[in-house]
């Protein structure tokens, strides 16, 4: 799953045809035609409230790709918040588990498979070291 770039439409239509819901399911739940469903399909983006009507459809949390995303490429990790924090002297806050699992797989396969080096990771996802060695060690 590419996360970096997220093409919603493509996903939808990947979830519609895993789940093996019908075209027609999706025409009754957004009482529309099969041509808005398929103009859907090929969407880049789409507005919160078709996103979450596909959501509740396919049972599935669309939202959570852009979190993920937010997480690996948008800097709010917690390390560049707590230099901050440390700079002007206030208390460092920790926040526990906000890697969701799909993030911990998608950079345990990234080593894994050799693609990016631990060194890589940390620096281009700010995810501590012994964060991700603990990962490597439990998968």
């Amino acid at each position: 799953m590419d996360f970096k770039e997220i093409h919603i439409g493509n996903y939808i239509k990947e979830q519609m045809e895993q789940k093996g819901i019908p075209i027609e399911r999706a025409c009754n739940f957004f009482k529309t035609g099969e041509e808005e469903v398929i103009r859907m399909y090929g969407n880049k983006s789409i507005d919160t409230d078709s996103l979450l009507k596909w959501c509740k459809l396919l049972e599935y949390d669309f939202f959570r790709m852009y979190v993920t995303h937010l997480l690996l490429y948008d800097g709010i990790s917690h390390t560049k918040n707590n230099k901050r924090i440390r700079d002007s002297g206030e208390k460092i806050i920790f926040r526990k588990n906000i890697y969701t699992k799909e993030i911990k797989e998608f950079l345990v396969g990234l080593v894994a498979s050799n693609q990016k080096t631990v060194s890589q990771i940390t620096e281009e996802y700010n995810i501590p070291k012994t964060t991700l060695y603990k990962w490597l060690r439990k998968h």
